[in-house]
């Protein structure tokens, strides 16, 4: 039976300090502003990448060891899989999959041109076992590079909390449709009370666990409790903690 998988969820308990603290920190910024940073959250992410090249992310190479799916989902030894990366950055989570798994094809995309560019300019890029592209995956439809139900599980690794909460629902929707009936979509992202929260200054809150840094860029976190993104039931990530959807879970409850 389809079902949501949480993975060693623990909640961080916050010092008498840091519950001071987010209780000062309630004045949001403007709504102007706020339009402002939503028309430019290309550009704020593609200026990141020409600030930090490709040095800011280490490659993660824990991406196998906290995702059993990537390996499970094979239905024999050798089975050739397809993944989707969706929010890819400049690869550092892609090419040690690569690199691991010589019996994987990739797509990969990002919001940032930039960063796409640096996946394409890597010496482990190979065309062969990678297509990478822009995509704003809350406005582009991804079929027109993914065929249909054809990726055997799509991650979402720091990217869902990049994107403005009311759009969420919608980056889901897109990888829905690229996704193998019965497969999993795998996200790890950022948990409620998480330190990166707590070293916002005042005035940087967007909203309800929303905040922006100086860079323009922008960061949702999430709580433990099960919420809706508008068309299915979704368990959020809490402290960069695992956790998996699967499709026939998602089919079973939209609308």
């Amino acid at each position: 039976m389809a079902s949501f998988q949480r993975k060693g969820l623990q909640a961080r308990i916050l010092s008498t300090e840091e519950e001071e603290k987010l209780k000062r920190d309630q004045a949001l910024v403007s709504a102007f502003k706020q339009q402002k940073l939503e028309k430019e959250a290309q550009k704020n992410w593609d200026l990141f990448y020409k600030r930090n090249s490709t040095n800011f992310f280490k490659d993660r190479h824990w991406t196998t060891r906290e995702f059993e799916e990537l390996r499970s989902c094979r239905e024999y030894e050798g089975q050739k899989l397809t993944l989707l990366e969706a929010g890819c950055g400049v690869g550092n989570c892609l090419f040690p999959l690569l690199e691991e798994d010589l019996n994987l094809f990739a797509y990969a995309c990002d919001f940032s041109p930039r960063a796409v560019d640096y996946v394409k300019q890597h010496p482990l890029y190979n065309a062969e076992r990678c297509k990478v592209f822009q995509c704003d995956l809350t406005r582009d439809d991804l079929l027109d590079h993914v065929p249909p139900e054809s990726v055997d599980a799509v991650t979402l690794i720091f990217v869902l909390s990049a994107v403005h909460p009311e759009k969420m629902r919608l980056v889901l929707l897109n990888v829905y449709k690229v996704l193998k009936p019965g497969r999993s979509v795998l996200f790890r992202d950022y948990g409620l009370n998480d330190h990166a929260m707590l070293r916002f200054k005042a005035g940087s809150k967007l909203g309800e666990n929303f905040y922006v840094r100086q860079d323009g860029t922008r960061s949702y976190f999430f709580t433990d409790a099960e919420g809706y993104l508008g068309c299915f039931q979704f368990l959020a990530i809490m402290n960069n903690i695992t956790n998996i959807m699967n499709k026939n879970f998602w089919k079973n409850h939209h609308p």
